[in-house]
């Protein structure tokens, strides 16, 4: 039974850490995914390597960690507080041609990553930007200046 318990608070280790560590890298993946990723194969490889050899007491830790991903997105659809609390909300890092300072320090985002996201949409220059705001999933959507033509 121990076991299980180390699964389960070690699944909700992994979210809280993977969500104050950031949320730059694996653009296309939540922290959900990876948290789920990494942690199946560590559990997986401690049956292999660890210890406790034993495949019932890996598969006992993998159910329960998929048990608590379950939990954990029921209680993320059931309260907009807590979905806050674990996926954050999106942030302004450059409006009216206005850096967020403070955010880009804070979320630990230089200048550049901005303005490659900004090549990616096809605005060449720092004029061209409207907004820049860092998504819950990590990537930045860039908008551009609307002409008045």
């Amino acid at each position: 039974m121990a076991a299980v318990f180390r699964a389960f608070f070690g699944y909700l280790f992994l979210v809280m850490i993977v969500r104050i560590v950031g949320r730059r890298p694996g653009k296309q993946m939540t922290p959900f995914e990876f948290v789920l990723i990494f942690f199946i194969g560590g559990l997986a490889l401690t049956a292999i390597v660890g210890d406790e050899v034993s495949f019932t007491n890996a598969l006992c830790q993998i159910i329960t960690m998929g048990l608590a991903h379950y939990s954990l997105a029921w209680a993320r659809s059931k309260s907009q507080r807590f979905a806050r609390l674990v996926d954050g909300t999106p942030l302004i890092l450059l409006e009216n041609q206005n850096w967020r300072a403070d955010t880009l320090r804070h979320m630990r985002i230089q200048d550049d990553d901005v303005i490659a996201s900004a090549r990616d949409s096809g605005i060449k220059t720092l004029q061209g930007i409207d907004r820049a705001v860092l998504e819950r999933n990590g990537e930045i959507t860039v908008s551009a200046v609307e002409s008045n033509s």
